[in-house]
């Protein structure tokens, strides 16, 4: 498919769909046409039945993501009408990014840092090298982390971890941030892409149903209590309970071999 954005290369390899932040000469910086084209690649990669995972990863060995552009940020502050559209970019793709149907991971290599690191908390599991460096800058630089990445922190690692981050503006190795709850697997350099591309084989040999019933019932979940909608759980349930991936799995098992499932 043709991206929005030459700064956004948007690919199908079997069944992954991948997404590239290409500004390797910014550290893959995040400008508002890179925010902007997420929408359009994800809304692709959900209507490809052929695509079971989406990853997203950074152009070229130094970064997934830097950060937001700073320099541009500079330039277009001084107007309220380019900060906004930018704000709307960003708070779009993201949102995006999060009700995407299918499993998203981030592989990180590199630095994922400020925006960057907020574009990894959006997707659903995040792979990342030993020697990867993530963080979270907002205080060396006198502003906010957003609301919503504030969430994702504290719901990943609790409230004294998150203020640890947030307070020391420290960089953490992939090492460190597996411990602290903030990646999923921590892998060597020279592993990276190959331990993604089978974490992905083994997510897509499984039901695409009955994992977007998780992903939707899991976000159920982390809502407050009163706000939970349960009649929606049980219909998703359901409609896992009347496919034809569940009579699938049922013979497959019974035949003892590999299901073959096709979604529906």
């Amino acid at each position: 498919m043709i991206s929005p954005t030459e700064r956004i290369i948007a690919e199908v390899d079997g069944t992954i769909g991948w997404l590239t932040f290409n500004n390797p000469s910014k550290l893959n910086a995040m400008s508002a046409d890179m925010w902007a084209a997420i929408a359009p690649v994800i809304d692709h990669f959900e209507r490809d039945p052929a695509v079971r995972v989406v990853v997203l990863k950074g152009a070229g060995e130094k970064a997934f993501i830097s950060g937001a552009d700073i320099n541009r940020f500079e330039e277009r502050k001084s107007s309220a009408e380019a900060a906004r559209s930018d704000g709307e970019a960003m708070r779009d793709g993201l949102s995006r990014l999060e009700h995407c149907t299918k499993p998203t991971i981030a592989m990180i290599r590199g630095y994922a840092l400020g925006g960057g690191f907020l574009v990894a908390l959006h997707c659903d599991m995040r792979i990342a090298t030993e020697n990867s460096r993530v963080g979270i800058p907002a205080a060396k630089l006198g502003i906010a982390y957003t609301l919503s990445g504030v969430q994702k922190v504290l719901d990943l690692v609790g409230p004294s971890t998150a203020k640890e981050i947030l307070f020391t503006a420290r960089q953490f190795n992939g090492v460190e941030a597996q411990a602290m709850g903030l990646i999923n697997r921590a892998v060597a350099d020279g592993e990276l892409e190959s331990f993604t591309r089978s974490y992905c084989q083994t997510i897509a040999e499984n039901a695409p149903l009955s994992i977007a019933a998780s992903k939707s019932i899991i976000a159920e979940l982390m809502k407050s209590r009163g706000d939970i909608d349960r009649a929606k759980c049980e219909a998703i349930a359901k409609a896992c309970m009347d496919s034809e991936d569940f009579a699938e799995g049922r013979r497959a098992f019974g035949e003892k071999r590999k299901p073959v499932f096709k979604g529906r």
